[in-house]
């Protein structure tokens, strides 16, 4: 057999074949995500921030903020800080219902802020799947790429030059 038959055998099969809409496809090969829960009913996200990476559990409960063995306000000075690490649960109305117990390291209290609410986000869609739509939809669940350049030779910095003198 050579190609160009094969070929025309391909094509004659294909346009005998029902051709089903790309969403039905979809549809049918993708199964609702299911909640991931450890023995001790939590869910686990890591979030990156910067050079920042947090791991963080998340588990039903009063609300409560631990980061590495301190609560927010002790750890995070900023309000800033606590309100970033607040918005995935602002997003989802579900403010005061989970225990967050998370560590963190790397980076400066900023990027370790953006780290632990990214871990928060991933956490609670391992929790509640459902969750996912309203968190992807606030850019919740996209790592923040953003890094500090690096500094050049001959450059002061990343691109600060050396100065010019006339004479």
């Amino acid at each position: 057999m050579s190609n160009s038959t094969d070929l025309k055998d391909l094509k004659s099969v294909m346009t005998n074949a029902p051709v089903k809409d790309l969403s039905e496809l979809k549809a049918a090969t993708t199964e609702p995500r299911k909640p991931k829960i450890d023995p001790q009913g939590r869910s686990y996200g890591t979030g990156r921030r910067k050079n920042a990476i947090a791991r963080v559990w998340v588990k039903p409960g009063k609300g409560l903020v631990i980061v590495n063995g301190r609560d927010q306000s002790v750890y995070f000075a900023r309000h800033t800080q606590r309100l970033i690490l607040n918005q995935p649960f602002l997003i989802v109305n579900r403010v005061n219902h989970f225990d967050v117990w998370c560590t963190v390291t790397g980076g400066g209290l900023s990027g370790q802020a953006g780290a632990v609410r990214h871990g928060i986000s991933r956490a609670l869609e391992n929790y509640d799947p459902q969750m996912r739509p309203a968190l992807k939809a606030a850019g919740m669940m996209t790592r923040d790429a953003r890094i500090v350049e690096r500094k050049k030779i001959g450059l002061h910095k990343a691109r600060r030059s050396k100065q010019w003198a006339k004479r």
